[in-house]
């Protein structure tokens, strides 16, 4: 039973939810806010992206090769890539 868990939706534990993507009742992952490094899932090939604004659900990303891209979180589980790059590394 839990293994199936992972997939199912806590308003609807019979309809399946793809691994990878966010289902309607899920929130914007913390780690999304302007200047935070990031990467497409599905699209590999857009490189490495740095998200430029939030406005839920849609998240606004410049990626290497594929420029601007408006993503929709509840969709989308973007993959957090690195630290912020406004922490200075010192700690607060």
């Amino acid at each position: 039973m839990a293994f199936l868990d992972q997939y199912t939706t806590m308003a609807n534990p019979r309809r399946p939810v793809r691994q990878g993507r966010m289902s309607r009742d899920q929130t914007i992952d913390a780690f999304l806010e302007p200047g935070v490094l990031v990467r497409h899932p599905d699209q590999p090939g857009w490189g490495l992206g740095q998200v430029q604004s939030v406005d839920p659900p849609r998240v606004t990303v410049t990626f290497e090769d594929a420029g601007k891209q408006v993503i929709d979180a509840r969709q989308i589980r973007l993959e957090y890539v690195g630290a912020d790059p406004r922490d200075d590394g010192r700690g607060v």
